[in-house]
Order: C-alpha cells, then sequence, then structure tokens
C-alpha cells in the first residue's frame, strides 16, 4: 500500500502543477490545445481546478507533450523529472520518502 506524500511535498507538488496551468493559460494556442483535450470549456476552467485529480491531469498533460514539457522546464526552471514526481504525488501513486 502507497503511503500519503508529507504535507509539504502535496504543497509543493499543487503550487508546480498551478505554475504549469498558469504556463499554459499564458498562451492562447497553448490553452486551446489544453482544454480541446480535456474537454473543458474556458468557462469552466476555475470550476474544474476545484475537483480532485485536475492539478494532477495538468501535469499529466503536460508530460504527454515532450516539447511543451520542455519548454516549460526551461521557462519555469523545473527539470523535467520534477514535473513527474510532482504528478505521481498529486495522483496519488508515491511511494516513498524520496522521490
Amino acid at each position: 500500500m502507497a503511503k500519503s506524500p508529507p504535507k509539504a511535498a502535496r504543497e509543493a507538488a499543487e503550487a508546480l502543477a498551478i505554475q504549469a496551468l498558469s504556463y499554459l493559460g499564458q498562451d492562447g494556442e497553448r490553452l486551446g490545445r489544453f482544454l480541446a483535450v480535456t474537454g473543458i470549456g474556458p468557462a469552466e476552467i476555475r470550476s474544474a481546478a476545484a475537483e480532485p485529480g485536475f492539478l494532477a491531469g495538468v501535469l499529466e498533460y503536460l508530460g504527454s507533450d515532450e516539447r511543451l514539457l520542455t519548454e516549460f522546464a526551461a521557462a519555469s526552471g523545473f527539470e523535467p523529472a520534477q514535473v513527474d514526481a510532482a504528478r505521481l504525488v498529486l495522483a496519488g501513486e508515491w511511494e516513498r520518502d524520496v522521490p
């Protein structure tokens, strides 16, 4: 059975995911692709963001496109592996103390 991540790890993962969502939102084309893939309308994004699993989904989407992930990593200062580790924390797949 997977252990729950420490609160600090979850908060850091959430902060990274929020930064990723903000990055997507800074460009109309990036945001449009994200909304099209997820099926979320522009007016629904705030309510969707409150749903469990939404932030993990943002990071999963980001990780599914290597070019986008690389661009986000370069712009944010995070490593792609940190994005995946945060996704695992938010998806409930975190299993150890050291990601």
